[in-house]
């Protein structure tokens, strides 16, 4: 089984080729190919990913899905088994933008099929006003907010994204119109005074949806807050103002539900959701010990909220002012003369996608430190020992009707029935993924800016 979501296999595969470029050697490329035979083997038939893939078939995921999904608890998304793809979390869009990559690495044209397939499921699946459905194509077993237009988790930005790469480094001229209108739904989803914020997402009627039953119908402050920062985005990208229109009275809004200040929330001021018609924060809570005989519903009570699912947010007002202002004191017609969207084809991808390319020269001591501090952490082996904090309970069978004694209203996981992830006290030593990825990054971040050369 190999895992689409960040930080997964596209993600390794971008990391390969960051390495690629630091050091010209053809054994990451050779990597990085490897991730994508991988990926395109995973790469589901309408052209996006699902979550995960198992090499051992279909019936084998079925029975994760009967097993292992079907009895974690706050894991709704894995409780039923759809035969489609998911624009979620950014596995299919981190996928699609891998394979655009290692496509433009070396024009070899055994990626352009599936790097065409890919583009082809994100046109397809986009409806007309311009959104994006969380999953598709339709499949009845799966809920019916799956089918809805989708902002949670970057959804409709995430797929802009992908698309602007295309476009702009490939000149795939086709995806115009899917950005156009991609960012106008932006536009028609928020909401009217008095409440000019956005919820995570919508029905095709345009009305603010519920999804999974721990997210009910509500306004949703990081998403309008997402919102606001993709707008501004599209300004700078096009020049249209009409992105920068209602920027002001949804700040002004957000400002309208901020909390006083207490230290408690280390500065997270803003409930995550706010009640349609009235403007007051509802919290959500669960009751019971397992998928069997919880239930998750939602009150006015701010005590006893989720611990797997934030009930506040912290949101920096000031820099979304900072940057509406230093927006508009921007030309339009400047940024539109100099659009990408006017020169399609003629903007080269990043040479690093997992490196991160803005670390200030105020910490290059500290990074000139870094290298020699990580490679004498690995093992003889040649890997990192990492304290794996993530675990779950193995499936047992469905869990009781009888509720198991314990309070589980914050925890991760519920009784022992309950396979959810959940951080543990007794972690095990072994690989992580992230890990890899961050410590690696560091390492390539110093090769390509020479820390560290005089040393060898």
């Amino acid at each position: 089984m190999i895992w689409i979501q960040p930080p997964g296999t596209a993600t390794m595969g971008h990391l390969f080729l960051d390495a690629y470029h630091a050091t010209h050697d053809e054994y990451y490329y050779r990597a990085a190919q490897g991730v994508a035979e991988a990926l395109i083997a995973a790469q589901h038939s309408s052209g996006g990913w699902n979550y995960f893939y198992d090499f051992a078939g279909p019936g084998s995921t079925r029975r994760w899905y009967a097993t292992i999904g079907a009895n974690a608890w706050r894991m709704e998304e894995f409780q039923h088994y759809s035969d489609n793809a998911t624009f979620d979390d950014a596995g299919s869009s981190e996928a699609m933008q891998f394979l655009l990559r290692i496509y433009l690495e070396k024009r070899d044209p055994c990626y352009r099929p599936p790097f065409d397939k890919a583009i082809d499921f994100v046109l397809r699946s986009q409806y007309p006003v311009g959104g994006w459905p969380q999953r598709w194509p339709h499949d009845d077993r799966w809920p019916a907010y799956g089918d809805d237009i989708t902002f949670n988790d970057d959804v409709a930005a995430e797929n802009l994204r992908f698309l602007l790469m295309c476009y702009a480094s490939l000149g795939e001229t086709r995806v115009k119109d899917a950005i156009i209108r991609g960012m106008s739904v932006f536009l028609v989803t928020e909401m009217g005074q008095p409440q000019p914020g956005w919820g995570l997402q919508y029905t095709l009627d345009l009305q603010p949806d519920g999804a999974r039953s721990y997210e009910p119908r509500a306004l949703v402050t990081h998403t309008t807050a997402a919102n606001i920062r993709a707008l501004i985005g599209f300004f700078r990208l096009t020049g249209d103002t009409r992105y920068l229109a209602r920027i002001p009275e949804a700040i002004d809004w957000l400002e309208s539900v901020r909390l006083p200040p207490d230290p408690a929330r280390r500065g997270r001021d803003f409930p995550t959701f706010i009640e349609i018609g009235t403007n007051r924060p509802i919290y959500v809570h669960r009751r019971g010990s397992n998928v069997v005989n919880g239930a998750y519903y939602w009150d006015y009570d701010p005590s006893h909220t989720l611990g797997h699912y934030s009930a506040f947010r912290a949101i920096d007002l000031d820099a979304l002012r900072r940057a509406y202002r230093e927006a508009l004191a921007m030309d339009p017609a400047a940024l539109a003369a100099a659009s990408p969207l006017r020169a399609p084809g003629h903007a080269p991808l990043p040479a690093y996608f997992v490196t991160d390319l803005d670390a200030g020269s105020d910490l290059n001591a500290e990074r000139a430190a870094e290298p020699a501090t990580l490679i004498a952490t690995l093992n003889r082996e040649g890997w990192w020992p990492t304290p794996l904090r993530a675990t779950s309970n193995p499936y047992r069978g469905p869990g009781s009707e009888q509720v198991a004694p314990g309070d589980y209203r914050s925890t991760h996981s519920g009784d022992a029935s309950d396979t959810s992830p959940y951080p543990t006290d007794h972690p095990v030593i072994g690989i992580s993924t992230g890990t890899y990825i961050a410590n690696m990054s560091r390492l390539i971040r110093a090769l390509r800016d020479g820390v560290g050369e005089s040393a060898h």
